[in-house]
């Protein structure tokens, strides 16, 4: 029901927080959770979302943004029984968040790009009561590395600090490379400081996350597209090598090799 009625969408809502009423009440299961014990059940949804996203799999969206919404629900309602906030304080409250750091749309700003609109909402978050002391506060520490190096990047480029031109990001991948190169030289068969070359190799990867982002490449989603495919192609060559009687970790490297550039024409 894509166009569904505004009507319809609100009996939806209404329809979802009675059952959530009703299991809270009567299902054993659910009277026993607490806002700690559904956490990791919300982090592995939010995963199986993003997984269905990069599959471009619309039905599995649809099912994942449902048990999704069925969380926030969830701990609202628990919230709601020692009468911290409810659905609707949780649901005021970003209308009135988003009312704030829109004013080129709900007040009498203009803006002229997309730019500026990323700008005027960090801007904004560091003026709100409550809000993040600093720019960079509120990216959550327990952040994947990778996202977070997209965040903070991105909040950076919100105020102006950022490169002008890709070709600048680049040198900077470039130089990047040769201080990793310098702590740890393939071509010399020598101890190498773990330490340094770690932390070099980090700056390198953060450059790269940074050129990414610059022309318009979210590195998140790239490496992930990457483990996809190279998953599928090990299943390939695992299953197709079991069909012939061959075993893993008995095979070659060359005869893997052969399994591995049928599996990249599949």
């Amino acid at each position: 029901m894509p166009n569904s009625t505004k009507a319809q969408k609100s009996e939806a809502f209404q329809k979802l927080l009675y059952i959530m009423d009703e299991i809270r009440e009567k299902c054993p299961w659910d009277r026993k959770q607490t806002m700690e014990s559904i956490r990791y059940l919300t982090i592995e949804e939010t995963y199986e979302l993003s997984d269905a996203i990069l599959e471009k799999n619309l039905p599995e969206i649809k099912k994942e943004l449902g048990d999704l919404m069925l969380h926030m629900v969830f701990y609202a309602k628990i919230a709601s029984e020692t009468n911290d906030f409810d659905i609707a304080d949780v649901l005021f409250g970003i209308c009135d968040k988003l009312i704030s750091r829109h004013p080129h749309v709900f007040g009498d700003q203009t803006v002229n790009s997309e730019k500026e609109v990323k700008q005027n909402w960090e801007l904004l978050k560091l003026k709100e009561k409550g809000g993040n002391k600093t720019i960079l506060g509120g990216v959550p520490k327990s952040l994947p590395a990778m996202v977070k190096a997209i965040r903070v990047q991105e909040k950076a480029r919100g105020v102006g600090f950022d490169w002008e031109k890709k070709e600048q990001v680049w040198e900077k991948v470039e130089e990047e490379m040769q201080e990793f190169k310098a702590e740890f030289n393939v071509a010399k068969n020598e101890e190498i400081d773990k330490e340094k070359a770690e932390s070099e190799f980090g700056d390198l990867l953060f450059s790269l996350v940074n050129y990414a982002r610059f022309v318009g490449i979210n590195p998140e989603t790239a490496l992930e597209k990457t483990n996809k495919k190279f998953i599928k192609r090990f299943n390939f060559l695992e299953s197709e090598s079991k069909k012939d009687g061959k075993s893993m970790g008995e095979m070659t490297l060359a005869e893997m090799d052969e399994y591995w550039e049928r599996a990249k024409h599949i």
